[in-house]
């Protein structure tokens, strides 16, 4: 049996049994994430220093903390998340409940970055793990040591949410090199050492709007700079490209303030950067190009959930409602288009009994 097809239908036989459904066994999943955390933070600093050269402070403050703060936030307000909502009802429905019901959507397949290859895979888990889900969980192969530190670790602590480990190649390196060399010129930095996979921080100066380097993604240490005239200028070239996952603004002149409501991106940050990733309440995520939905927090839960549409009828206003029945009357009618039209008088909506 082909494994990937096996763990497949395991996950959904899980599912089925209803297990991950109630909330203590939610937030226990979500204790067991920290608990991961806090006894092996010097594996994962270990594992991320072998796979990108990050720093300990680095790693704790950005890869352990951030997804931290996530389960101790969802563990805080899950019982809220899973309450339903009640909307606003019409002159119809005025007698009757009507709700919004979050109930998860099943087997979820989270793919993982190797840019931030803890974060990227065990925020948007606990999302899944909030809402109910069963979780498979695939590491980038391109962070192997920190895909099997994940490999080996979540199936101790978690319900065997299992996940898969691959091998690192030289794909994602020999990519930013080539960009690197085929654009602009090397203003600071540039040094490559191939035998480490090492690309020295880099900024490159007199880069052109044609260079390859300005139509891809780089996910590495170098930063081309485009010179150009105000902010008008740039406002014209960001909508120009497709649409990015995020948009920086670094300046004390409030002339740059009209970037954020003249571009659109996945978010935006002035004078900082990375923060609003690491933010709970705030959703992370890409538009058009850059990515699709959002997660952290409320917005995790809510990713990972069918927001299920529920009115209990009430049968106390069919000595109304019988007037929508065959034989249809012009009579009836009548009296349907005046309730319709006093009820958008006085409340704006349209009420269709």
């Amino acid at each position: 049996i082909d494994p990937c097809v096996d763990l497949l239908r395991r996950a959904r036989l899980a599912f089925g049994a209803g297990r991950t459904l109630t909330e203590s066994f939610r937030l226990a999943q979500m204790e067991a994430v920290v608990l991961m955390l806090e006894e092996h933070e010097c594996e994962w600093v270990e594992a991320l220093g072998k796979d990108l050269h990050k720093p300990r402070f680095e790693t704790v403050l950005c890869e352990v903390t951030p997804v931290k703060n996530e389960a101790v936030h969802a563990m805080n307000n899950l019982k809220k998340w899973m309450q339903p909502q009640p909307v606003e009802r019409n002159l119809s429905t005025t007698l009757d409940e009507c709700r919004v019901v979050h109930e998860p959507v099943g087997v979820v397949f989270i793919r993982g970055s190797w840019c931030s290859p803890v974060q990227m895979c065990l925020v948007p888990l606990l999302g899944a793990i909030a809402a109910g889900n069963c979780a498979i969980l695939s590491p980038s192969e391109w962070a192997a040591h920190t895909a099997e530190l994940l490999h080996r670790l979540v199936p101790f602590y978690l319900d065997n949410s299992k996940s898969f480990g691959r091998l690192i190649n030289l794909e994602v390196f020999n990519r930013v090199k080539d960009l690197l060399w085929r654009s602009g010129k090397v203003a600071v930095g540039g040094q490559v050492v191939e035998a480490e996979k090492y690309i020295a921080p880099t900024i490159l100066t007199e880069v052109t709007e044609s260079d390859l380097i300005m139509h891809q993604e780089v996910f590495g240490p170098v930063l081309p700079i485009l010179t150009v005239n105000d902010v008008d200028e740039a406002i014209t070239f960001i909508n120009k490209q497709e649409k990015a996952l995020c948009v920086y603004a670094y300046s004390t002149n409030t002339k740059v303030r009209p970037i954020i409501f003249e571009t659109s991106s996945g978010s935006f940050c002035s004078n900082d950067s990375i923060l609003q990733s690491l933010m709970v309440t705030l959703p992370f995520g890409g538009v058009g190009a850059s990515g699709m939905g959002s997660f952290h927090g409320r917005y995790s839960f809510d990713a990972f959930s069918h927001r299920k549409s529920c009115l209990l009828r009430s049968a106390r206003l069919e000595c109304v409602t019988y007037l929508r029945y065959p034989p249809y009357e012009d009579h009836n009618l009548s009296l349907i288009a005046w309730a319709s039209t006093h009820s958008q008088r006085s409340r704006g909506w349209c009420q269709i009994m």
